[in-house]
């Protein structure tokens, strides 16, 4: 093929990139390239790859676009709060560069459809929040032979590599056991800032680019950390092994890591009600730890953090409101640890309308304005 007049001034400043020309601007429009989540992470890398030519974009995403996201999912707006993040992201990049194809996806990467979306596709960029799906993607794309642009955030860190059977290690590789539910906190409990996501989220793009044109080295056979309090860059090597290839294409990482996704959402949720709003009159306990309290907080609310809880406190006036049949709402920042919370409380015998407050201090923010 051969660039038109259009694409030549949409991309002049790329192809006249020594070493990069013509030649790799073809390679990215023919090229199709599945990124796994709209969210933090997809948002600039989505930005980026529609911005340099690839010719086909799938995007895939259940979630709907939230406020207290928009600070770093930066290819949604607030008029789009409220509706599927696949919608915003595509009308984003039609916007942005009609001339490329995007297909949204509003679901899940399930091992089901897995194989069927990746049957074209040059290279995966997983930007999702959640290890089943990671250890999922890693397992699609060994099988698929397909290189794999993964990321990672938090706090003020992240950490960002190239897997590849066959030609490098694998994310099982340096993550081999899925670790247990429950120990690794999301970004709504640790925080993140915008500027980490996007340093990050761009980087994978980039990535993406030299798999797809073949220039400079992608990095395999490494992990890049990266520090965002201090602006550095460290890189710690990773070693393939035929064995963990083995595990992976057999789907028996993929197998535990789906039955913890499984458990933690037991564990965190059966038998726990929750409530969508508080009800009048309820007793409200706040699980977070006091430094998130600092930043915002329900009026009248109690603090109590889980990890009080779980050493076998009970929160200070909980045994009495529920004697007298007043309702009581446990909140964190997104609905998981006062689930929990909820949970062993209930294990220890206490009834009546205790809930666990669903979307956290999160949805409570965005219900007040």
């Amino acid at each position: 093929m051969s660039l038109t007049n259009q694409q030549l001034a949409r991309y002049v400043r790329q192809v006249s990139l020594a070493g990069f020309g013509g030649a790799a601007q073809e390679k990215l429009l023919r090229a199709h390239v599945l990124v796994v989540g709209a969210g933090g992470l997809g948002s600039p890398a989505l930005l980026y790859l529609a911005g340099a030519g690839v010719g086909h974009v799938t995007v895939i995403d259940d979630d709907e676009v939230s406020l207290s996201n928009l600070h770093r999912q930066v290819i949604h707006s607030t008029a789009a709060v409220g509706t599927p993040k696949v919608d915003s992201a595509r009308a984003a990049l039609d916007a942005l560069n009609p001339e490329v194809e995007v297909t949204a996806i509003n679901g899940r990467l399930t091992r089901d459809n897995a194989q069927g979306l990746l049957a074209d596709v040059d290279v995966v960029l997983d930007g999702s929040d959640n290890l089943a799906t990671r250890y999922l993607t890693s397992w699609a794309c060994a099988r698929a032979g397909i290189p794999h642009v993964w990321a990672s955030i938090l706090g003020f860190d992240a950490q960002l590599s190239v897997f590849w059977a066959g030609h490098g290690p694998l994310f099982e590789d340096v993550f081999p056991t899925p670790p247990a539910p429950g120990t690794v906190p999301s970004c709504a409990a640790a925080g993140v800032l915008g500027p980490v996501v996007g340093t990050v989220g761009s980087a994978m793009a980039m990535e993406a680019i030299k798999l797809v044109t073949g220039i400079g080295t992608p990095l395999m056979g490494r992990v890049g950390y990266f520090s965002a309090l201090d602006g550095t860059w460290e890189y710690l090597p990773v070693v393939a092994h035929a064995e963990t290839a083995r595990r992976v294409t057999a789907g028996v990482v993929l197998a535990r890591a789906v039955r913890n996704a499984e458990l933690e959402e037991t564990t965190m949720h059966d038998d726990v009600k929750e409530v969508d709003s508080i009800p009048d009159g309820a007793l409200i306990i706040d699980v977070r730890d006091p430094e998130e309290v600092v930043e915002a907080a329900i009026p009248g609310s109690v603090n109590f953090p889980l990890a009080d809880i779980e050493d076998g406190g009970t929160p200070p006036g909980v045994e009495q409101a529920l004697d007298r049949d007043q309702p009581v709402v446990l909140h964190c920042a997104g609905g998981k640890r006062s689930a929990q919370a909820v949970k062993i409380l209930q294990e220890r015998g206490l009834d009546g309308p205790l809930y666990s407050l669903r979307g956290g201090i999160n949805a409570w923010l965005e219900d007040q304005l």
